[in-house]
């Protein structure tokens, strides 16, 4: 029996030695906000105290646009996934866009309550957008970003001209297959190494099952994907979001009244195509697009397109 003991002893410190070994050899540190402001706000961030938070965020367009559009990123994500669009409108329309960094990500960061489920997502974009005195916005978002939009507008269909769903989640996953990061993310006790150890390889081959056409992907990008995640808390954040990750109510779907444009990468690997179908067969006012061979980030992955179809669609 001692042997044993002593057997496992041995085992859990040659464990421990190598995590060790692990952490020193590939572990990342955080990244502090100042330095990362530096690097990733323009003359258009600002950022503005918000349920105990920091949020940056970006107006761009026509100040006296009374019905802006703004939009949301998706997990993982920041505002810059809507770089390459925004400049698109704001070139063809005569327009208002707001975007911004959700709590959990970007350079906002984690929020002090540490609550990340849907109706505290709900709640912080209807305060932001009081905070901005927006009390009607034509609404659109990408992947969770998507799934925030939507269920606002169940929530709040007052304050929504329109609707953007860039595929977006709502509807039960099947068998897509997912990036590598995100099934990290859902496994159990693997997923707390991720804290410590996320190295720029593996958000470059998650990115490879995001984008369609890999060679779409720059170094700029994968840095840009990568030091957003480092941001300090963001890690965290994201790992508490994954855990405690709740299934929308898909039913509701069916009560949107606004004017929806569904819009989708026809080869997205993350929310299948499939799911445009439901978002078409359940909301009665709607615009399907399909983009083929493109994504689960199709403003990244073909601005133009993305841009074509909802410049046709808010007029």
């Amino acid at each position: 029996m001692k042997k044993i003991t002593k057997a496992l002893g041995y085992i859990a410190i040659g464990f421990f030695v190598l995590l060790l070994a692990g952490l020193t050899v590939f572990g990342q540190r955080d990244l502090s906000i100042d330095k990362l402001k530096e690097k990733y706000t323009n003359a258009s961030s600002s950022f503005i105290p918000l349920m105990g938070m920091q949020v940056h965020y970006r107006s761009e367009g026509n100040a006296a646009d009374s019905v802006p559009i703004v939009l949301i990123h998706g997990t993982s994500s920041s505002l810059h996934t809507w770089d390459a669009l925004v400049n698109l409108l704001l070139a063809q329309t005569h327009r208002r866009i707001i975007r911004l960094d959700l709590p959990a990500f970007g350079l906002t960061g984690p929020n002090p309550e540490n609550k990340y489920a849907s109706p505290y997502y709900i709640h912080f974009v209807d305060s932001f957008l009081i905070a901005q005195n927006i009390n009607k916005c034509i609404l659109g978002g990408n992947s969770l970003g998507g799934g925030i939009a939507w269920q606002y507008a169940v929530a709040n269909p007052h304050k929504i001209s329109q609707l953007i769903l860039i595929d977006a989640t709502g509807y039960p996953i099947k068998n897509e297959k997912g990036s590598l990061g995100f099934k990290i993310a859902s496994m159990p006790i693997i997923n707390n190494l991720l804290l410590f150890i996320t190295p720029k390889s593996l958000v470059k081959k998650s990115l490879e099952t995001v984008f369609y056409d890999p060679t779409l992907i720059t170094d700029a990008t994968i840095t840009r994907y990568h030091e957003m995640l480092l941001r300090e808390g963001n890690r965290r954040a994201a790992l508490s979001l994954f855990k405690n990750r709740v299934e929308q109510d898909a039913n509701t779907i069916k009560t949107i009244t606004a004017p929806t444009l569904i819009l989708w990468g026809e080869e997205d690997q993350l929310i299948s195509v499939e799911n445009a179908y439901l978002f078409q067969k359940d909301i009665k006012t709607n615009s399907l697009v399909i983009l083929p061979k493109v994504g689960h980030i199709p403003m990244e992955e073909s601005p133009n397109a993305v841009a074509k179809a909802i410049v046709e669609f808010i007029k």
